[in-house]
This record gives C-alpha cells, sequence and structure tokens, in this order.
C-alpha cells in the first residue's frame, strides 16, 4: 500500500514535470468508486483550462493546488499511483506498471494533458483510491483529521518523548493512527519498530527515553532512506524486515531470525522474537496470558482425559453385556441342539420297531 514515501515521490514528480503548465484535455473513468462525490464530466470541466500553481501532500494524501479553487485530491488506497508518461517511474510494490502497457492505463482513472504536450494519469488496480474535488482539500476530512506529517512536520524529540508517554496503546497501532503521526502505513511501522527494537505490542507509555530516541530517529532514517531510492523497493537494504514481511510463517527470516506475525490495531504485524521483546508490566502481562492460556489448555486436557477414563467402564461394561449376551445365545443353542438329539434316538428306535415288525 502507498505510503507517505511513495505519495511523496508521486508529488515532487508532479512539482518536477507540471508546475505553471496549463491543462488542456482530461478524460475521467466512469467509476463512481474512485471517483467520489463528483461525476466525471463535471471533474475534467472544473480542470480544463486550468493552471497547476503547486503539488502538494500531506500523510498519504496529495492535491493539486490551481490558479483557482476548486482543486484535485488523490488519496491513494490500496494501489494508487501517479505516472507522467515519459518519465520513470516509481517501482513499489502493487503499483508499477509495465514498460510495455499501453498508455494511459487501462487502470487510469485520470488523465491529464498539458498545453505542451505532457501527461499523467492516476492509475488503482484495485479500486481503493479516491479522486475528489475539493475547495479547500486541507479543511475537509481526511485531511482536516490528520495529525503532524511524518515527513514535512517531524515532533522534536521532547515533544516525541512525551506524546508517547501520555499514549496507552500499543506502539504499532498508535503509529498506524493517522491523527497521532500522518504517513506511516503498516509497512513503515513493522520496519522502524524491528529497526529500534520495540516490540510491537509494547505499551507506548512504558517505552523507554532511549527506546523513544531510537523510535524517532528510525521513522527519519526509513523514510529518507525510501525517498533516496525513489521508493523502488528492490533498493531497499537488505537488513530491513521489509523483504521478509510478506511471506509465509515459517519461511520468514531477516538477518538469519525468525519472523513472527501477530495482530496490533487490526493490522498483521511482523517482528523478530528474539529482538523485539516486551519491557516491564507489558511482559509480565503477556506471561500472565500465556500461563493462563496454558492453563485452559491443560484444563481442558484434564477433561478430556476424565472423559475417557469414565468412558472405559462404561466400554467395559458393554464388552461384558455382549459377552454375557453370546454366551446366554450359546447356552441356548446348546439346549436346543441338546433337545433335537434326545428327540432323535426316539424316532430312530421307533423306525427300526416298524422295521423289525415288517419283516417278521
Amino acid at each position: 500500500m502507498p505510503e507517505l514515501p511513495e505519495v511523496e515521490v508521486a508529488r515532487r514528480a508532479l512539482e518536477e514535470h507540471c508546475i505553471g503548465k496549463r491543462i488542456v484535455r482530461c478524460s475521467a473513468a466512469d467509476d463512481t468508486k474512485v471517483i467520489d462525490g463528483v461525476a466525471p464530466p463535471r471533474l475534467e470541466a472544473a480542470l480544463v483550462g486550468r493552471t497547476i500553481s503547486a503539488a502538494r501532500r500531506k500523510g498519504k494524501n496529495l492535491w493539486l493546488a490551481l490558479d483557482s479553487p476548486p482543486f484535485p485530491s488523490f488519496q491513494f488506497g490500496m494501489a494508487g499511483a501517479i505516472y507522467v508518461k515519459g518519465v520513470e517511474p516509481s517501482k513499489y510494490k502493487r503499483s508499477a506498471l509495465s514498460p510495455t502497457e499501453e498508455w494511459p492505463s487501462k487502470y487510469s482513472k485520470l488523465l491529464v494533458v498539458m498545453d505542451d504536450g505532457l501527461e499523467f494519469s492516476f492509475t488503482d488496480k484495485r479500486r481503493f483510491a479516491k479522486i475528489r474535488l475539493l475547495g479547500n482539500p486541507e479543511a475537509v476530512p481526511p485531511i482536516s483529521e490528520l495529525g503532524p506529517d511524518a515527513l514535512f512536520e517531524p515532533l522534536h524529540l521532547d515533544d516525541f518523548v512525551e506524546s508517547l508517554s501520555r499514549k496507552k496503546a500499543p506502539i504499532k497501532a498508535l503509529l498506524l493512527d493517522q491523527s497521532f503521526i500522518s504517513g506511516i502505513g503498516n509497512w513503515i511501522a513493522d520496519e522502524v519498530l524491528y529497526q529500534a527494537r520495540i516490540h510491537p505490542m509494547q505499551t507506548a507509555s512504558k517505552i523507554s527515553k532511549e527506546k523513544c530516541k531510537a523510535l524517532h530517529q528510525c521513522i527519519k532514517e526509513v523514510i529518507e532512506k525510501s525517498l533516496e531510492v525513489g521508493c523502488n523497493s528492490s533498493q531497499y537494504p537488505e537488513n530491513w524486515i521489509f523483504h521478509s514481511r510478506e511471506k509465509k510463517p515459517g519461511k520468514a527470516f531477516v538477518d538469519g531470525k525468525k519472523i513472527d506475525f501477530i495482530t496490533v490495531g487490526g493490522r498483521t504485524s511482523a517482528y523478530v522474537p528474539e529482538l523485539q521483546k516486551l519491557d516491564g508490566i507489558d511482559a509480565t502481562t503477556s506471561r500472565v496470558k500465556i500461563s493462563k492460556d496454558q492453563s485452559k489448555s491443560n484444563k481442558v486436557a484434564r477433561e478430556v482425559d476424565d472423559d475417557e477414563e469414565e468412558a472405559k467402564p462404561a466400554k467395559r461394561g458393554r464388552k461384558q453385556l455382549v459377552k454375557a449376551t453370546q454366551e446366554i445365545q450359546e447356552d441356548e443353542e446348546d439346549a436346543k441342539a441338546s433337545k433335537r438329539g434326545r428327540k432323535q434316538p426316539a424316532k430312530t428306535s421307533k423306525g427300526s420297531s416298524k422295521k423289525a415288525h415288517h419283516s417278521s
């Protein structure tokens, strides 16, 4: 999913190639799931003839400032991306188009043509992105609800430590909260926590000042490194958890250490148990929880054993009943056979007597 670095790369491309140019043609897709709150023809009419004066971003949201409002805004969703024709695109996961793909792409949701012939396209393969037409994008949700931008408005270290000290949420969930810091998504949160050696379930207020400082520094370094390589994920450092966080459990490793997966803040979180350990009361709580889970498991196991033991006498009783029934049936068969045996000689004797009489 595009996060702050990926959206910033798109903003920089628009800033470099499109500022000061006039829009002469637009083509908006007939897709009301992506083109949100405005009819495609109205969106096209609102942009044609306008000059692009700036490309702006906050968190994962981007918008174009034109010579007069309204302005188009772009929320990238799961796979949104901006491509400037003829310019090397960023190569982040799930977004990059094939070099041989047609232009504009079949996934294009808005195509914009400038007066010098340059074109850019906003594409979305997954259809979770949003394109809106707004009078003042910063004054309405979602942008108005965002916290400080992690790149443009980084918290001072002391303010960062103080802010964490007041939060009772798990640190991973807090980093994903866009009202706390905007721009950090799932992969960046996993990466900075791994680099800072902090467990994703660690309560924010229980993180030591030393680790808060490490986390503050790692957020800065991960974002800057991503931007340095143009968000080309193949160029990220080999020792980043990023490269293995989407592998299957049991097959995910970083620097030879096993990666485990848990759910925090409703999102799957990758971490290295050997390096990212719970501290203080969180560790105690975790051990108590594990102990309770084990006790429950043991109790269930004992109940199963008890049920099996109770079943054994009943099983033995059933066997004894079957055996007794078989014995009774055998006795009855013997009795019948014995009775038939007694009758047979009498019949033979009578027959012999008749035969003897006939002979005489």
